[in-house]
């Protein structure tokens, strides 16, 4: 009896060391079906269309590179799914386990075809079919953010390019969300085109100044300066017909200037030291009046009679059908 005892002893003890030891194979292992690696494998498990099974509380695939020559790379990469902490993000990660970051990452419930590359290169963002090489479909104006965060010394800024249904537009985050360039849709082709020569083209594709505006017919000015908010605001414009207006949106003549105040025409001489101003006053009369001498020189009234403030100095001849 003690002999049996002894020997149910040892053979128990043998068992266990084999049942705990790590299994070396010397020879490639073929595994026919598939393979459940962790501590929650069971017996009979059910691996449905699986080949290759993680089961544990925290699931993670290691390519540890051993080079050891500084001739080969011998980075070490993990792939990481959810985080190990009570409360953690889950996802799928791969992480550079040599520099201890993760450049890759998938939050678990993210949409479908969240990121998808086509056999030709072409990428989707939100689309199974990418028709062109960057492609991003979203529900309610696609945007792409240009942020520059600060974290190399230069202060931080925020862009938006986005797009849907009412403008195309580049919106400055930072600065209150203002939109400072917006394209509406059904725009004019080549509504705005810069030449390699930096010639800037308005409805036209070939300018030929700095500036070239092409209207295609109709009564909108071709140039407008108005001043927002203000009533009568129109500053300068250049209709359809070529007229230019100032402080009028209806030109009646090549230059009409309607006045606003006392003076309506400023000339100064080339040194900047003298100015005469011309002006039409409430009456209807012609003003010309030379800047700080407090008075009107000339007058030419509205039934053509002319007001000197001054003498009359006559080199030549005068001659008059009425009474001189």
């Amino acid at each position: 009896m003690k002999k049996s005892v002894i020997g149910s002893s040892v053979a128990l003890g043998l068992f266990g060391a084999l049942v705990i030891a790590d299994q070396v194979i010397n020879d490639d292992l073929i595994v026919t079906f598939s393979e459940c690696v962790g501590n929650d494998c069971v017996n009979g498990e059910n691996f449905g269309f699986d080949t290759i099974r993680m089961k544990e509380n925290n699931t993670r695939l290691k390519f540890d590179d051993t080079s050891n020559s500084g001739s080969f790379p011998n980075n070490d990469w993990t792939i990481v799914a959810n985080d190990s902490s009570n409360g953690g993000a889950n996802y799928l990660a791969i992480e550079d386990a040599t520099a201890g970051r993760i450049p890759f990452r998938v939050e678990a419930g993210a949409r479908a075809n969240a990121l998808v590359v086509e056999a030709d290169g072409d990428v989707g963002f939100g689309t199974l079919n990418p028709a062109v090489d960057l492609h991003y479909v979203n529900g309610n104006t696609p945007t792409l953010r240009l942020d520059q965060d600060g974290s190399s010394g230069f202060s931080s800024q925020a862009w938006d390019i986005a797009g849907n249904e009412t403008n195309f537009f580049i919106r400055d985050v930072t600065n209150g969300s203002a939109l400072p360039f917006r394209i509406r849709p059904g725009a004019d082709e080549s509504a705005l085109d810069i030449h390699a020569d930096n010639d800037i083209g308005i409805g036209t594709s070939s300018p030929d100044a700095r500036l070239h505006v092409n209207i295609k017919g109709g009564d909108e000015p071709s140039f407008l300066i108005n001043q927002d908010g203000t009533a009568d605001s129109t500053q300068f414009m250049v209709d359809s017909d070529g007229q230019v207006g100032i402080n009028t949106d209806d030109p009646k003549a090549q230059f009409h200037i309607v006045a606003e105040g006392t003076q309506t025409f400023r000339i100064t001489d080339s040194t900047g030291s003298h100015h005469w101003n011309i002006n039409i006053d409430t009456g209807g009369n012609l003003n010309f009046s030379k800047a700080g001498s407090g008075t009107t020189e000339l007058v030419l009234t509205a039934s053509g009679n002319i007001v000197l403030n001054g003498n009359l100095v006559v080199n030549g001849n005068i001659s008059c059908t009425g009474t001189c």
